[in-house]
């Protein structure tokens, strides 16, 4: 399944936990909180001035690399 920016950053990290470095690495330090958890990736990156089709795609390939 592929990840749009229409995902709720906690089914995300649920999903694939690993993938949590690539929030952190563009400002999102906040993913314990149930707020942010319950954000949609769009809904973040707005917020942190980020894009969010950059991030889906790193988190895509990221995902299809370590797939077994």
């Amino acid at each position: 399944m592929k990840i749009t920016k229409d995902f709720i950053i906690g089914d995300i990290l649920d999903m694939h936990p690993e993938t949590a470095q690539f929030f952190l690495e563009i400002g999102m330090h906040c993913l314990g909180c149930p707020a942010s958890r319950g954000e949609t990736v769009a809904e973040a990156c707005a917020v942190h001035g980020t894009d969010a089709d950059a991030l889906i795609d790193k988190i895509n390939t990221f995902i299809a690399s370590n797939k077994k």
